[in-house]
């Protein structure tokens, strides 16, 4: 169990315990990797990438000496899940028109019409 990798897969962020090598994932028992919005569901910006890696630091310095089982990355994954959520509440990011599918997994954007 030591030498395999571990990961959290939820809607939005994909996180492993390994690091990026030549664009292929090699197994890093002291290293996380996020891998956000593989769908390309949201338009990201500066801002918004910042917030949700500051916060993807600051969860994995407060993990800092525990153990890092599939159960804290869950907890990682859904923090960050929650973070998304407030950055297109507060519309600091927004859906990709351009996006395969529409299903607003986040709920209905909010706009004047909609209000």
């Amino acid at each position: 169990m030591e030498n395999m990798l571990l990961k959290s897969t939820t809607r939005h962020v994909r996180i492993f315990t390994a690091d990026v090598v030549d664009n292929e994932l090699q197994f890093d028992h002291n290293k996380l990797t996020i891998d956000l919005d593989p769908d390309n569901e949201f338009l990201w910006n500066n801002e918004s990438l910042d917030k949700v890696n500051d916060k993807f630091s600051s969860l994995v310095s407060e993990r800092n000496g525990k153990n890092l089982d599939d159960y804290e990355l869950r907890k990682i994954g859904s923090e960050i899940e929650g973070l998304i959520k407030q950055l297109l509440q507060t519309g600091l990011l927004s859906y990709n028109p351009e996006c395969r599918v529409m299903n607003y997994s986040m709920g209905l954007p909010k706009t004047k019409e909609l209000l």
